[in-house]
């Protein structure tokens, strides 16, 4: 068909001048995994991943995610991450969809449906000028999904269920 899902990372990151310089403290920014891309009608999609325990490191990965430049002329940088406070056990999560409307909160929803626990996932688009409708929701949440599945974030029970909706039903005719 045409969607395309190409191997290598799109990103290729370099050293800045505010790592030179000191200026920013990224030093402690956690480490980012970058995945696959999907390519549908000329748009591009790639996810990021990181793992965080505070809402001060997302903050962190965001800003370190846009000092890319290729990220940061990005159509769309969609966002969802879910953090467990163990200390007072509170769940915060939050999204934002960046323009893609209601992409975040079905980011989210996945996370939430597949029990994701201190993770921030960014999927990238940028916009090959035809619109792809509904589709577009589906090519978010495969690159979601498959990066939090390479980067090992999905629990094992989730991770094995088969694919495929909704259950047929059993007979359990005697």
């Amino acid at each position: 068909g045409r969607v395309h899902i190409a191997k290598p990372n799109l990103i290729r990151f370099r050293y800045h001048r505010w790592q030179l310089e000191g200026g920013n403290n990224f030093d402690k920014c956690p480490a980012i995994h970058h995945g696959d891309t999907i390519t549908d009608r000329k748009s591009v999609f790639q996810p990021h991943l990181a793992q965080v325990t505070s809402v001060d490191e997302v903050k962190m990965v965001r800003a370190y995610l846009v000092t890319n430049r290729k990220i940061a002329s990005a159509t769309h940088n969609i966002v969802a991450y879910r953090i467990f406070d163990e200390s007072r056990g509170v769940w915060m999560q939050d999204c934002d969809d960046d323009g893609e409307t209601a992409a975040g909160s079905r980011m989210l929803h996945l996370m939430e449906i597949l029990e994701i626990k201190n993770v921030i996932v960014v999927v990238t688009r940028w916009y090959g000028g035809v619109h792809l409708g509904p589709d577009r929701f589906k090519h978010i949440n495969n690159c979601a999904r498959s990066i939090l599945v390479a980067c090992g974030m999905v629990p094992e029970k989730e991770n094995s269920k088969s694919k495929g909706g909704k259950k047929s039903k059993s007979s359990k005719k005697k």
